[in-house]
């Protein structure tokens, strides 16, 4: 599927700076020290989810695209989307769904910084097939130069989005009433400007929809679905509490839309950015739709576990740490009751 005309034009290309340097931003205005102590104090759940993220979501983008053969610019795009940290809107998932919030953000400050080193590992890996398609292709064409992934922009790509990360920080230091609203609009922002993108793309390019094919369509659906997924049942299978779970899950399926577009944008020339932009567009629109589901289906599923959940912690703060809140026997369901607190801290977890 090839593009006549240019999908993004100036004024889109400055929205999409705009709204990487706001979520990025925002990101970092909801960073504090404990979260970074997090992933120390709760390696088991980090380690979990860095090997869904890391792990699982590179080789699913990589199946899918083998399996729905698709052609290598848009293989490509999907197993970028496969390689990159998780995204801040899965905080926001998370809360909603009564998950770990306090996890999904060490998740996502963990795999953000993870990614400087693992994700150029993961796309020579993955996406070298893919790159000598192109090369054989452009040889055809009577052009004398490989494709090749551009690493460097990628890392240069990846340094850059996380400016705003730090200035996000230092903006919560100074004041965290600033640093919520900074990061309340983030998420907003981001729906608007997909919303856009799309909307503009729909009245520019109509027929683009008609034409992409069912292929296309079905990989950035079941990237995220399979990420969803894939991300529960690891959870499940290292016997997490279904808090965790449910975070975990959010996380793995919600990759960071916003520093595909800055990669795809900074590192990649035409004709393959069109293609590989057309994707990440079409991956972040779809995921706020199914995230939306999947939420209110843990959201559902978890409203027991949550309520035992807040009542341990209200039994702790009034009764002390070493208080452990006695429950009737087959009160709880077996998948918590050998953990019936469920709790972030140490004092929580029996």
């Amino acid at each position: 599927m090839e593009f006549d005309t240019q999908l993004l034009y100036p004024i889109d290309q400055a929205l999409l700076a705009v709204m990487i340097f706001a979520i990025m931003f925002g990101m970092g205005a909801s960073l504090t020290k404990d979260d970074f102590r997090a992933v120390i104090k709760k390696p088991r759940g980090i380690l979990i989810g860095f090997l869904s993220q890391f792990g699982l979501m590179p080789f699913v983008a990589f199946g899918l695209a083998v399996v729905l053969e698709l052609p290598p610019a848009y293989a490509i795009a999907l197993i970028l989307i496969g390689c990159l940290p998780g995204g801040t809107t899965s905080n926001m998932f998370a809360y909603f769904a009564r998950g770990s919030v306090a996890l999904s953000i060490a998740m996502t400050t963990a795999s953000t910084m993870m990614a400087l080193l693992m994700m150029p590992i993961l796309l020579e890996f993955y996406a070298s097939g893919f790159t000598q398609q192109i090369s054989e292709a452009m040889r055809a064409e009577g052009v004398e130069s490989d494709f090749v992934i551009p690493t460097g922009n990628i890392i240069g790509s990846l340094l850059l989005v996380l400016i705003p990360v730090a200035g996000g920080m230092f903006l919560r230091y100074k004041s965290r009433e600033w640093a919520k609203t900074a990061e309340d609009t983030a998420g907003f922002m981001a729906i608007i400007v997909i919303l856009y993108l799309i909307g503009t793309a729909f009245i520019r390019h109509s027929g683009l929809f008609i034409e992409t094919p069912w292929e296309i369509y079905a990989a950035a659906i079941c990237v995220g679905l399979l990420g969803f997924l894939f991300g529960f049942w690891m959870s499940r299978l290292f016997l997490l509490p279904p808090l965790f779970q449910r975070a975990i899950s959010l996380e793995t399926g919600i990759q960071n839309g916003p520093i595909a577009f800055a990669i795809i944008l900074l590192s990649f020339t035409e004709p393959i950015q069109s293609q590989m932009l057309w994707l990440a567009i079409l991956y972040s629109t779809f995921i706020v739709i199914t995230s939306s589901f999947i939420t209110l289906y843990y959201r559902r599923k978890g409203k027991f576990d949550f309520e035992i959940y807040k009542n341990t912690v209200i039994h702790n703060r009034l009764f002390g740490d070493d208080y452990v809140t006695g429950y009737p026997d087959g009160f709880l369901p077996k998948r918590i009751e050998n953990d019936p607190s469920q709790g972030a801290s140490a004092s929580q977890k029996r």
